[in-house]
């Protein structure tokens, strides 16, 4: 859920790193950002293999930096924030969060109401969706995102050789992951030489859909290509991006992110302790969404978690914003985006149609949100209602 980088815009001239990343002094337990947001794969064998994992995460992380665990949350972020707005003398600020950012952009209004000029949030977390586990509830939207891209990759067997109806396409990835299962599909070649299991596809169909552009949809492509092959015990040569992607998700070559993002869930709220209630709820989801439920209800280090959290931030006080969301958001869901607005009675909604899309202004290119959104930036004045764009970007 980072946030992508915020977009050249007038009144955003001062930037900042939060604290533990950036330039800021960096929280790293060595994590691949990857092994917090693994699925439990398909069997009881698997989660047992992920519970391990996910506690060995967390005393990992306390064993390197017990001193500094207590210090990390949203809540002092946010008072970070305010640190910086005195130093530079400024009675207010302005803002523009995506993602993780959204829920910071609020934590601060509630923390320091009045103390806000113009914010505006992409792909808003409202309070109650964000909790340790960060996929849950992510399901229904990540499916039919998953069934557009099928679709869209029909269209083009010749080019990929996934299936040529979106049947046939969701069939290639069942049989991928069932042979993921069996044993773990080798791709590439030293030094890239990686095995994937059944409880790593479903994060890199996840991380692939959370933006619906021909780009994209290429590149999503191209990896179950790959993995498809590999299923098929044939050789699975990678593509350097692909490459890259593995390496990001999968070994040691960036692991700060993983580490801030996950440390900050398991600051913010409490999660069950309880491994079997993990189970059954992996059950339960298994049966109405198999691919994406094990991921979205999979154990998380949290469960290990030693550091007692602030209490999580209650919406008490109503703030003047601009709300920006996709319909078909896979990652912060539009049901999230709607919550949050009608917590902010002043703040207004503008809604992208029709998208499967995780960040929208200054991103995505579509014009009728970029100039919404430059319109109140500039101005200072929010729409009188609100407003709802659509896809081609008139």
């Amino acid at each position: 859920m980072n946030p992508p980088p915020t977009p050249a815009v007038v009144p955003f001239r001062k930037r900042f790193d939060p604290r533990f990343v950036g330039r800021s002094t960096p929280l790293d337990c060595g994590w691949p950002i990857g092994n917090a947001l693994f699925s439990a794969g398909l069997s009881r064998a698997s989660f047992d293999r992920q519970v391990e994992l996910q506690k060995s995460l967390a005393d990992k992380c306390r064993a390197t930096n017990a001193s500094v665990l207590p210090h990390i949350n949203t809540r002092n972020t946010a008072r970070d924030m305010d640190v910086i707005r005195g130093a530079l003398d400024e009675r207010r600020i302005s803002y523009l969060g995506y993602s993780y950012g959204t829920y910071l952009g609020t934590v601060y209004t509630q923390m320091f109401p009045g103390r806000v000029d113009r914010m505006v949030l992409d792909g808003s977390v409202a309070p109650s969706s964000y909790t340790p586990q960060l996929l849950k509830g992510l399901e229904p939207e990540n499916e039919q995102a998953l069934s557009a891209w099928a679709t869209w990759a029909a269209q083009r067997h010749g080019t990929y050789s996934l299936g040529r109806t979106r049947v046939e396409v969701l069939a290639t990835i069942d049989r991928v992951m069932s042979a993921a299962a069996r044993k773990p599909l080798t791709v590439g070649t030293a030094p890239d030489l990686f095995r994937i299991d059944d409880t790593q596809v479903p994060l890199l169909l996840f991380m692939g859909l959370s933006d619906d552009t021909d780009s994209a949809r290429d590149a999503l492509a191209g990896q179950l290509s790959v993995l498809a092959k590999a299923a098929d015990g044939q050789p699975a040569p990678l593509t350097p991006e692909f490459a890259a992607v593995l390496r990001g998700f999968l070994t040691d070559e960036d692991t700060n992110l993983g580490t801030v993002q996950t440390a900050l869930a398991c600051a913010d709220g409490t999660a069950s302790r309880n491994i079997e209630q993990y189970w059954r709820d992996i059950e339960a989801s298994r049966r109405t969404h198999p691919l994406f439920g094990p991921l979205a209800n999979n154990i998380v280090p949290c469960a290990f978690w030693k550091t007692p959290p602030e209490k999580p931030i209650r919406v008490r006080d109503d703030a003047a914003m601009l709300i920006v969301a996709a319909t078909g958001d896979p990652r912060t869901t539009y049901k999230s985006s709607s919550e949050l607005h009608r917590l902010l009675p002043s703040s207004k909604l503008l809604t992208l149609k029709g998208a499967n899309r995780h960040g929208l202004y200054g991103q995505y290119g579509n014009a009728c949100i970029d100039r919404e959104v430059n319109q109140y930036l500039t101005s200072g004045k929010l729409p009188a209602r609100d407003r709802t764009c659509e896809t081609q970007g008139t």
